[in-house]
Parts: structure tokens; sequence; C-alpha cells
């Protein structure tokens, strides 16, 4: 008689998945496995995201890693190397395919110390996406924050399409998005259907809506409601752009991303629960547009031959 197989016991495990927490200076954040998470980050026990408790499933991709496209694949079809692909349509209700393959992945802890942690995973060949990708996301805290990057390693015989970014919701003190003030110096706005958030056409900032995405110069989120990728950025002169959202009196947090990051997807988090409706602002910075899989090179599809990495990383800061 044969032995019954024997499972990982995970009964004592979270659901969010194995807990990491790090801390260095005044920074403090707790990464969880499932999706390499960024479950919380504070400052000075101020948070600087959107949490959520350990032992809840992670609602609306909180501080989840977005690989190997981060936002939309419209219809969850795309061709790549004149093959036609279909992936899931994880994002039923709009008919696309949602966020990538990863959020929902139990990454394995391959490094830990107290100020610092990485986690892998394989996006394993399969339907709809036949390519072999490692992924390795390092969470990093110190004095100027948590520094956060992503690789992704092709280690199948193909080249692989590629694009991530994260999905944090950040918080800039009390009170709701309304509240707060936005500095977003993107020129170009992607514009998207409002129904199923199809990219059409992209445009200067000033010339969409009387200019309500024109947020060059610092203004009040008031009731404006954004869910759209934005490019373009004024950067500094090592290729840094800042996105910086703050409370009245002053206080906040800023988003730090190199040229690697091209591209970054803002919600102001509209949603039908009211308990998620409007409490932080995601802002998403991207290595490629909504629906790169089809546009292609244009707008940041990047192509990882075998044996070959591509890198992106960004850093959230309090104000």
């Amino acid at each position: 008689m044969s032995a019954s197989p024997r499972t990982a016991d995970t009964s004592s495990q979270p659901l969010s998945g194995t807990e990491c927490s790090i801390s260095a200076g005044p920074y403090t954040a707790t990464i969880a496995s499932i999706g390499a998470t960024l479950r919380s980050l504070r400052y000075d026990g101020r948070d600087l995201v959107v949490p959520f408790d350990a032992d809840e499933v992670r609602p609306v991709f909180r501080g989840a890693v977005l690989a190997p496209w981060p936002n939309r694949v419209v219809d969850g079809r795309y061709s790549f190397a004149g093959q036609d692909h279909l992936l899931a349509l994880s994002e039923p209700e709009r008919g696309h395919a949602l966020h990538g393959l990863v959020a929902w992945a139990d990454f394995a802890v391959a490094e830990r110390a107290d100020d610092r942690v990485v986690l892998t995973t394989t996006i394993p060949a399969q339907l709809g996406y036949p390519f072999r990708v490692e992924v390795a996301v390092t969470h990093q805290v110190d004095e100027q924050g948590l520094h956060t990057t992503i690789t992704g390693t092709n280690t199948g015989p193909d080249a692989a399409p590629w694009g991530t970014g994260p999905h944090p919701y950040l918080v800039a003190g009390p009170g709701h998005v309304d509240d707060w003030t936005l500095h977003l110096p993107a020129q170009q706005v992607l514009e998207v259907t409002p129904d199923r958030l199809v990219p059409t056409a992209l445009s200067p900032v000033a010339d969409v809506d009387d200019g309500v995405f024109d947020l060059r110069v610092p203004e009040r989120i008031g009731s404006r409601f954004i869910d759209h990728a934005f490019t373009g950025f004024d950067r500094d002169a090592d290729g840094t752009a800042t996105v910086r959202v703050t409370a009245a009196d002053g206080s906040g947090v800023r988003m730090t991303f190199g040229p690697e990051c091209p591209w970054v997807q803002v919600h102001t988090a509209d949603h039908v629960v009211p308990e998620y409706h409007r409490v932080g602002l995601a802002v998403e910075p991207m290595t490629c547009a909504p629906d790169a899989f089809n546009a292609g090179a244009e707008r940041g599809l990047l192509v990882v031959e075998p044996g070959e990495s591509a890198t992106a990383s960004w850093t959230i800061t309090a104000v």
C-alpha cells in the first residue's frame, strides 16, 4: 500500500502568505509572500500605503507585483513572434487579462535580513504565455524609504514579451483622496474608453477634458476621477521622475522611479465597496503602457532574450 502524498503544512500561515517584516530608521515595512506584496509601509508609525491584514485576502491588488505585464491586455489576445495567443480573462467584467500572472503566486523567500528581503518565483510556460521567466523581487528599507526592484530573467528557449510594475495605494495623511494634493509632472495621458478602459489615443494632458489630468502644477484632487496611464515625465538629470501626494498640513508621500519606467498608472481608487472607496491613490510606475502586448515597442513592450534579464525599480518616501 503506497503512502499518501505529503503536502506542506500551511495551516498556520496567514492567508496573505509568509510574512516578512523589515525596518531601518523610521521606516517599517511588511511584505507578504503572495504576490511579493507590500502589505504595509509606515514612517514613524504613519501609514504611507493603504495596508491590509495578514489573514485577509489582499483587496484590489494592494501592493502586489505585476508581471509579466502590468495593467491590461485587451480581450486577453495578442500576437508575438508571428504567433497568436489567448490569455485567461482575469478581469471578466471588462473582458481583459489583468495585471499579469504573479499577483497570486506564493513567492519563495530567497534572502532575508533586518532591512531587506528577496522573494522569487518562476512563471512557467503555459497557454497564453508559453515563456518561462524567473522573477526576483527585492524590498529594502533605509533612511530614504522603501526601495523595490523587480528583475525578470528569461530561462526559456524563446524570446519573451515582458513588462512589470507595482500596485501600491499611497496615503498622504488623514481623510480621503479628495482632500489631498497631487503633483504629477507628466506631459501626456493615454485616453481610454469609459466602459472597458481600452486605450484609444495619447494626448497632451492640457488637451483632455478641460485639463482635468494636467497636474504638472500641484492641485487638490477633489472629486476628479483618474484611472489613466501617463507618460512624458519631467525628470532630474539622472532620469528620476517624482510623483508626490500631500495632505493639507504638507505631510505626504512621494514615489520616484527611473527611466526604465516611462509610464505611470494613477487611479483615485473609486470603488463600489465603501471601505475601499478613495482611501488611497494608486500610483503604479510601469515599464510599459496598458495593452503593450498589442501596442509593442512603441508603448514600451520589452523583449527579453533567452538568458537575459530586465530590471526596474522605484522608491516610496515620506514627505
